[in-house]
């Protein structure tokens, strides 16, 4: 995913361009920090006391001069509007976030007004269309068939949440002036790996994370991802 958002900024500024980026839902800051190293400012929101502490217990490991790219404000998605004024913003992420709410559409409102004419929204989100991959290939098959007709699933943390559709999210998009310009697949050969797994060897992971991306961009491969990664423009 990191790979593909990078593209996406290479291909929408200046190279060069020290960009001002909202990460919201930042978890324990693992893209806010990359982006930050590349130069980018970088505020990061989050509302989980565990993952703030993570995030700023990674940040004071970085040079001062990281630290001073980045800041972290507690909240929740919804409260952008209390904390930022409009057009803030060059780029804003929201990454694994929309699967934890009910009702996402306020919300995406609410970041696409943050973003500048010509600003990037990168969404990471379930895949709702492909919400039977996981248990077949498992040999779960009740739980395949069940999820055919449904957009709600439980994930590895054992929680009841939700997934998207590429068509109702790209609709979404539209209607909010930030339509959707690029989209990829995530996890496609790998979503069945176990948590906690170790890395292949270097040489097996580049080739692993080459077989990722490439069908990441591909049909019919990217339509059977785990985690559909959606990028929007602002008009």
């Amino acid at each position: 995913m990191a790979r593909q958002l990078d593209e996406q900024i290479v291909a929408r500024f200046p190279v060069g361009q020290r960009l001002r980026v909202l990460d919201v839902g930042m978890g324990q800051g693992t893209q806010a920090l990359r982006l930050a190293r590349a130069g980018h400012k970088v505020t990061g929101v989050e509302q989980d006391p565990t993952m703030i502490a993570a995030a700023r217990e990674a940040l004071a490991r970085e040079p001062e001069g990281i630290q001073g790219r980045v800041r972290i404000v507690e909240g929740d998605g919804h409260q952008t509007g209390a904390h930022f004024t409009p057009g803030s913003f060059d780029v804003v992420l929201c990454h694994g976030v929309l699967m934890y709410v009910e009702e996402p559409d306020a919300l995406l409102a609410g970041l696409a007004r943050m973003l500048a004419p010509g600003g990037l929204l990168s969404l990471l989100v379930r895949n709702a269309d492909a919400l039977a991959m996981r248990p077949g290939l498992d040999g779960d098959w009740s739980g395949a068939l069940a999820a055919f007709d449904t957009v709600t699933y439980r994930n590895r943390l054992d929680l009841d949440v939700r997934a998207d559709r590429l068509d109702a999210l790209s609709a979404t998009l539209a209607g909010i002036a930030a339509p959707l310009q690029a989209w990829y697949g995530v996890r496609i050969f790998t979503d069945n790996a176990p948590d906690g797994a170790p890395l292949p060897p270097q040489g097996e992971l580049e080739a692993l994370l080459a077989a990722e991306e490439r069908a990441g961009r591909t049909d019919p491969y990217r339509r059977v991802a785990a985690l559909l990664h959606l990028c929007g423009v602002r008009d």
